[in-house]
C-alpha cells in the first residue's frame, strides 16, 4: 500500500496478514483473559518446544539462532536486559545458562541499564526479552548496544515487531497472543526459551551430557506437570480468601525459587494493589526481619533442592517472631515454579518420591 504525500516523496507501508483463530483472542469460559491464560499454559509451553525440542533424538535445535552460535560462545559475557516479568524470566534463568555455558550472564533492567550509560564490548552479546518486542526501555537500550558493535539477540511473542526486526538473531517464544495485562504465559514461555538457548549452547559439551538429558527429560513431562499444579485452583482461592483484606505481604525464597518471589510480589501488586515484596531468604537477617510481626502475612516458596536446609532455616527465624500459623504459608511448589523446577529437572525423583508432588499448606510444629 502506498500513499503519496507530494510529488517528490511517497510513503511505503507492508500489509501484514494476522493469522489468528477467533478462540484465541476470546474468553471461552473464563471469566477474565488473565485467567484463560493461566490455563493455557500447558499448551502454550508446549508449542514453545514444538519442532524445537527434539524428544527422541534427545536435541535441541534453535532455528533463529544455529548460525550464531559459534559467535556466541566466544563472547566475553551475555547481557539480558528487559524490564518487569520478562526481566524475571532473565533472573529465572541465569544460574542454568551460567552452569551450562560457562559464560558470566548479567542481568539488567534496561530503564537503570540506559540511565548508567553501560560501556558495552563488541564481543558482548545482549539479549533482549520482551512479550509485545514494543518495550520503550528495552527497545532504546536494543539500539544503544547495536551501535556499539554487540550481537543482539531478541526473545519476543510478536512476529514483526520493533525488537524482532532490529534484533540479529533470536528465538519467537510462540505463547500466542496475551490479552491480559499482567503477563501469564509469556513469563513460563521466555523462560523455557532461555533454557532451550542454553541446551543448543552446551550440546558439544561432554562433561554436561548427563545434565542435559536430565533437563530435556523435565521439558518432556512440562506440559502434564504444570497441568498438574492448575488442578491446584481451588486450594489456592483458599489461600487467597485468607490473605486478600491485609495491607501488605512477603513472598521469600532463594535458589532458583527468588525468581518466582519476584514474579509473584508483582502479581499481587498489579492485581490486588496491595504492597508485596519478593525477598532473598538468604538477606531476611539483613533488614526485612524487622518487618515481620503477628499481622505480616508471608509466602515461603521451597523446593526440596540444595537450599532447602536454608529456607526452612529462614521459616524457622520468621517463626521465632510469632507469626500466627494462618498468616504463614509454604508453597513447595506453585504455579510459576512448577514450570521452573521440572524444566531445570530439579524436581528430579532421587528416592525421594514426594519432590515430585504438590503441597499447598500452612506450616504447623
Amino acid at each position: 500500500m502506498k500513499r503519496t504525500l507530494d510529488k517528490n516523496e511517497e510513503l511505503s507501508r507492508e500489509i501484514t496478514t494476522l493469522r489468528l483463530e477467533l478462540e484465541q483472542i476470546m474468553k471461552g469460559n473464563f471469566e477474565y483473559f488473565m485467567q484463560k491464560e493461566i490455563f493455557e499454559q500447558p499448551e502454550s509451553v508446549f508449542n514453545t518446544m514444538r519442532g524445537r525440542v527434539l524428544f527422541d533424538e534427545q536435541k535441541v535445535v534453535l532455528g533463529g539462532v544455529k548460525d550464531y552460535v559459534s559467535e556466541i560462545k566466544r563472547c566475553r559475557r551475555m547481557l539480558m536486559i528487559a524490564c518487569g516479568t520478562s526481566y524475571h524470566s532473565a533472573v529465572a534463568t541465569r544460574q542454568l545458562l551460567e552452569e551450562l555455558t560457562e559464560i558470566p550472564v548479567i542481568i539488567e533492567l534496561a530503564s537503570d541499564f540506559l540511565d548508567r550509560a553501560t560501556p558495552i564490548f563488541r564481543d558482548d552479546v545482549c539479549f533482549f526479552i520482551s512479550q509485545s518486542g514494543e518495550t520503550a526501555d528495552t527497545l532504546n537500550a536494543l539500539r544503544y548496544c547495536k551501535k556499539r558493535g554487540a550481537l543482539i539477540l531478541g526473545i519476543t511473542n510478536t512476529v514483526g515487531s520493533s525488537i524482532s526486526r532490529e534484533s540479529i538473531c533470536g528465538v519467537h517464544i510462540n505463547a500466542g497472543p496475551e490479552i491480559g495485562v499482567a503477563s501469564t504465559k509469556a513469563y513460563t514461555s521466555q523462560f523455557i526459551s532461555l533454557v532451550m538457548f542454553g541446551l543448543v549452547m552446551s550440546e558439544d559439551r561432554t562433561s554436561l551430557r548427563e545434565r542435559r538429558l536430565e533437563i530435556i527429560e523435565g521439558l518432556r513431562r512440562l506440559p502434564e506437570q504444570i497441568q498438574e499444579v492448575l488442578n491446584q485452583d481451588s486450594r489456592v482461592l483458599e489461600l487467597a480468601q485468607e490473605m486478600y483484606q491485609q495491607k501488605s505481604l512477603l513472598v521469600m525464597g532463594r535458589g532458583y525459587n527468588f525468581s518466582t518471589c519476584l514474579e509473584g510480589a508483582l502479581k499481587i501488586k498489579e492485581l490486588t494493589y496491595m504492597h508485596s515484596e519478593g525477598i532473598l531468604a538468604g538477606e531476611l537477617k539483613h533488614g526485612p526481619l524487622a518487618l515481620v510481626d503477628k499481622g505480616l502475612p508471608i509466602v515461603m516458596v521451597v523446593t526440596r533442592d540444595k537450599v532447602f536446609t536454608k529456607c526452612m532455616n529462614a521459616v524457622h527465624e520468621v517463626k521465632a517472631r510469632e507469626v500466627p500459623d494462618k498468616s504463614f504459608v509454604v508453597l513447595v511448589v506453585c504455579l510459576c515454579l512448577w514450570s521452573v523446577c521440572a524444566a531445570t529437572g530439579r524436581l528430579r525423583g532421587e528416592g525421594r518420591g514426594d519432590r515430585l508432588k504438590i503441597f499447598l499448606y500452612p506450616v504447623d510444629y
